[in-house]
Parts: structure tokens; C-alpha cells; sequence
């Protein structure tokens, strides 16, 4: 084999190796975040400035609270097909779920709960950080990260079904 024909297939294979280390994924669910740029989805626009009425009448500012001139893309959407849109921004629970938050409270509530999944969620991503260090070809960090958490539905409703409980709402097996 001659010198050239060597050098063109060595170049072949650093292609194709080089090649497959690309991502096809446009790296939508991934869990690290490299930093380069805002996050397009947190920025939304807000409405024209405008005059209070009565400047007596204005809330006290919070640090980190809502603006007057902040959108709701939520309570917009329910007041144009007709709703309440205070429904959405209503800070208490309302008088028709009591009953069900009294009767999910009734094991006890953990005050700190968003710490608490914080530090787990924390602890997983970095347990699986050590499992993947290559990163060869194409992956999702969220995906591998919390493959083993995910639920297998059908198996659920074989499970329950198989104790009699009745699942109406429940999709036909796949």
C-alpha cells in the first residue's frame, strides 16, 4: 500500500470519528448550561408604562414581586375566552379545593420542601455527572440522569388493576 493511499484512509477515519462526536440534539433538555446567552423563554415583554389614577392607591414595591406592567400570559389567555382572569393571581386557596389540600395535609406538611428537591436534584445530576464523563455520541443528561425515576404507566395500571381498583380515565394498553 502505497504512502498516499495510507494518508487518505487515516483521513477517513479522523473524519468519521470527529464526525460522531457531533450532537445532533439541539440540546433543548440538557441540564448544563453553558452560560453563553440569555434564556429567550424567561424574558417576557411588558406593557407600556402608563399613569396611575390615584398614586395613593399603588402597592407597596417587594423586591422580586410582580410589576403593574408585567404580563400574564396565563390570566390573559382565561380573560379573553371569558373568564375570571383573578383567578390566577389569587394568593389564597380557594373555598372549593380546601377540602383537598386539608386532606393532603393530613400526613403533615414540609415547609421547606423546594429546598428539599433542590439538594436531591442536586445530588442526583451530580452523581450521574460521574457516570458519563466521555460523553461519547449523541446523549441528554436530564434523560440519563433520571431514567431510573421515570414511571412505567402501563405497568401502574396492570398493577392497580390487579388489585381491583378501577382506573376509568386511564389511556388502553399500548
Amino acid at each position: 500500500m502505497n504512502m498516499h493511499r495510507k494518508n487518505t484512509i487515516v483521513g477517513l477515519i479522523a473524519v468519521l470519528v470527529v464526525s460522531g462526536c457531533t450532537r445532533g440534539d439541539p440540546q433543548l433538555t440538557r441540564i448544563k448550561n453553558d452560560g453563553k446567552g440569555p434564556d429567550e423563554f424567561t424574558v417576557l415583554p411588558s406593557k407600556p408604562l402608563q399613569a396611575p389614577e390615584d398614586y395613593s392607591a399603588l402597592p407597596t414595591p417587594t423586591p422580586g414581586g410582580a410589576n403593574l406592567v408585567d404580563r400574564n400570559p396565563e390570566a390573559e389567555g382565561i380573560a379573553a375566552l371569558g373568564g375570571r382572569a383573578s383567578a390566577v393571581t389569587g394568593t389564597g386557596i380557594g373555598a372549593s379545593d380546601g377540602g383537598l389540600v386539608n386532606h393532603t395535609r393530613r400526613y403533615g406538611v414540609s415547609g421547606n420542601i423546594r429546598q428539599t428537591l433542590a439538594t436531591e436534584d442536586v445530588e442526583v445530576r451530580r452523581q450521574q455527572g460521574r457516570v458519563n464523563i466521555l460523553n461519547i455520541g449523541p446523549n441528554d443528561d436530564y434523560t440519563n440522569a433520571y431514567r431510573r425515576q421515570w414511571l412505567d404507566s402501563q405497568a401502574e395500571q396492570q398493577r392497580l388493576q390487579a388489585r381491583g381498583i378501577n382506573t376509568p380515565a386511564a389511556p388502553p394498553p399500548e
